[in-house]
């Protein structure tokens, strides 16, 4: 039934109880259902109860419950989950902190360079921003306050560091736009390589620029609060590098062809036991809880994709695709302000909603024009990915900031740290910017990797 009038109220619908509150994943499984089954009725069929539930909407969330649970490429989701949880729980983080503010002492703003630094190298194990911007909150913002940083500077860098883990492989995000796009994930992982790294340099040079103007934002560390330098050399010998050597091991393997996201993901999780291990943080306590959280989020992610492609399916039956595919060729688009209008709409979703309710509804209507624009797909994913960076830095609904403000309570008001995103928001779309006049920026290294990418 081709109704896109319906289509359009459909989606309208959803994005006002999605404001109201409502669950994410089963908002959009109600919705596919209660619509879906108005657009397969078939008036007359109903004779019994049982001919009621004789819907091929029924098949159809049947038919998608069970391509969620095979998705290989899916497997690698609850894999990364649990490997960030226990290197979490591993007390790993707060000695890479401590030791990189130590190892960067003579920079200026040696504690905002740290906590970038750990954020980055977190994230890429843990992958959920909520996780990592709660416990740099709680680790790096009190320190940054007990040595006279800006507030609002200080929650600015631990919200935006925060970020990097839906961008930087092992990244999560990734493996979600991959199973969307039906993209291959090593080859996501590798176009996403350069532009996280351009992306975190960045804000390591903001910080360095802003304090080396205005030192009184972020004073240098008194000398009776440096350790010896041996004792500093030491915290980054078993600190940073078996994280770091664990996260390159991950990645290594993806992008070397030797193992798939979900083979990788299964030998990082077994490394972060093994460093719990060996930072003796190991516990039945602790590996009961890691697998509790895993289960949890892993179950949310799966209905999010059951009812995210219930709610597609039913969209695009009703035509809702088609009404807006036609509605941008009619526009007469050249392929540069086609990029340009969709990534402001993306933006501008970034105000209320979270990056997976963007990629999961809306990236999936502008998937199809991409062959008719001549628009590399992988290029166009890195694109949208920078862009995601803004769902969490952008208010009113900045979730990255409510996840601070949740942990830091009183210490900190909610305008000082919108004041604190601001600049990060500049150099996400700089970056941007950058990442479109200079294609090879994502599209090198994969081309090197796994040969040219051809349509």
């Amino acid at each position: 039934m081709t109704n896109p009038e319906v289509a359009l109220f459909m989606l309208s619908l959803f994005i006002v109880l999605v404001l109201l509150g409502f669950p994410v994943a089963f908002t959009l499984l109600a919705m596919g259902v209660g619509f879906g089954y108005y657009a397969y009725y078939q008036a007359g069929s109903i004779e019994t109860v049982a001919d009621a539930f004789s819907n091929n909407i029924f098949y159809l969330l049947n038919q998608n419950t069970y391509s969620v649970m095979e998705n290989d490429t899916l497997v690698a989701i609850p894999l990364f989950l649990f490997m960030g949880d226990v290197v979490e729980r591993a007390n790993i983080v707060n000695k890479l902190f401590y030791s990189l503010q130590m190892a960067a002492r003579n920079l200026p703003g040696s504690m905002a360079i740290a906590a970038l630094i750990t954020c980055a190298v977190f994230s890429t194990a843990s992958g959920i921003v909520g996780a990592v911007v709660t416990l740099m909150g709680l680790l790096a913002f009190p320190a940054m306050a007990k040595a006279r940083y800006e507030k609002s500077f200080a929650a600015g860098v631990i919200c935006a560091g925060g970020t990097l883990g839906i961008l930087i492989p092992p990244s999560i995000m990734l493996i979600v736009y991959a199973a969307i796009a039906e993209l291959s994930p090593l080859r996501l992982y590798a176009a996403a390589v350069f532009p996280g790294f351009i992306l975190a340099g960045s804000y390591i040079l903001y910080v360095i620029v802003r304090v080396f103007l205005n030192p009184s934002m972020a004073p240098k560390p008194r000398e009776e609060d440096v350790p010896p330098r041996r004792v500093v050399y030491w915290q980054l010998l078993t600190s940073f590098v078996p994280l770091t050597a664990l996260i390159m091991l991950v990645l290594g393997s993806i992008l070397g062809g030797l193992a798939t996201p979900a083979e990788a993901a299964a030998m990082g999780a077994l490394g972060g036991l093994v460093l719990a291990a060996l930072y003796r943080s190991l516990s039945w306590e602790m590996l009961k809880q890691s697998v509790y959280l895993t289960a949890k989020a892993t179950a949310m992610v799966c209905w999010l994709f059951v009812g995210s492609w219930t709610f597609a399916s039913v969209f695009s039956y009703l035509g809702g695709h088609e009404i807006i595919e036609q509605f941008f060729l009619g526009l007469d688009l050249a392929p540069w302000q086609f990029l340009i209008l969709v990534q402001i709409i993306i933006f501008v979703l970034g105000w209320p909603l979270e990056w997976s309710e963007i990629l999961i509804i809306f990236v999936p209507i502008f998937l199809p024009m991409l062959p008719t624009f001549g628009v590399n797909p992988y290029f166009f994913a890195m694109l949208v990915a920078l862009n995601l960076q803004t769902s969490f830095l952008t208010p009113p609904m900045a979730m990255s900031a409510y996840y601070l403000k949740g942990v830091l309570g009183k210490a900190i008001e909610l305008m000082q740290i919108f004041k604190g995103l601001m600049p990060y928001l500049g150099i996400v779309i700089a970056v941007m910017v950058l990442m479109y006049q200079f294609p090879d920026i994502a599209l090198w290294l994969p081309d090197a990797l796994f040969g040219k990418y051809i349509p």
